[in-house]
């Protein structure tokens, strides 16, 4: 487990990348188009996300929501998401059905700042409500999709998945990741829980220029 930890999972999260690349540029490239046609705005979203040792980093998002949306989070603190969302875009309510918003995030696994899978980077201001060993999850490389985002995507409270990271920490192998990148392929191509079913109206929470 050490020897892939360490080494080997990086090593495979370049080489991967870099051969998706041929597949995905074209794919981004045609998804921008779609972007400026609708409303001009920028292409991408560039959003403050906590990495690896607590490291902020800028994680590319195709943009989904409109120019200057407002940040509605949900009770539990995490990012609102529902396919209700007045803020979405139409062409972003597809690529979020179809996870094409995420594909630029190749760019931060090429960078380090990422792995193809590793717990989902958090807000900065959360580390703030990390609560004994729920910072343990930022000891790995924040991941594209990990062990929430296959078993549980968006169903799970953020507490939740904080004790979901942890364990995913403490239990890295590469048959773990394995299965964890063969059941996100399929809960994408069936568009399995795409958007929170918990809240149906934007909740109460913090406010700002910007989105998720």
């Amino acid at each position: 487990m050490y020897l892939y930890r360490k080494y080997l999972k990086r090593l495979f999260d370049i080489i991967f990348a870099l051969l998706l690349m041929l597949l995905i540029i074209p794919v981004i490239v045609i998804c921008a188009i779609i972007i400026k046609f609708e409303d001009k705005g920028p292409i991408f979203y560039l959003g403050n996300r906590l990495g690896k040792n607590g490291h902020i980093f800028k994680m590319y998002k195709l943009r989904t929501m409109k120019v200057n949306a407002q940040d509605i989070r949900n009770s539990d603190g995490s990012t609102y998401n529902s396919a209700n969302d007045p803020r979405m875009t139409s062409c972003g309510r597809i690529f979020r059905k179809f996870s094409f918003d995420e594909l630029p995030q190749l760019f931060n696994v090429l960078k380090g700042d990422m792995s193809f899978i590793g717990p989902r980077p958090d807000l900065p201001d959360h580390i703030n409500y990390y609560e004994g060993e729920e910072i343990r999850k930022l000891e790995v490389l924040p991941g594209i999709s990990g062990y929430n985002q296959a078993y549980y995507r968006n169903k799970s409270q953020w507490k939740d998945r904080l004790k979901n990271d942890v364990y995913y920490v403490k239990n890295i192998t590469f048959l773990f990741d394995l299965k964890i990148l063969l059941k996100t392929i399929r809960i994408v191509l069936i568009h399995e829980g795409v958007y929170t079913k918990r809240e149906t109206k934007p909740p109460e929470g913090v406010s700002s220029n910007g989105h998720a």
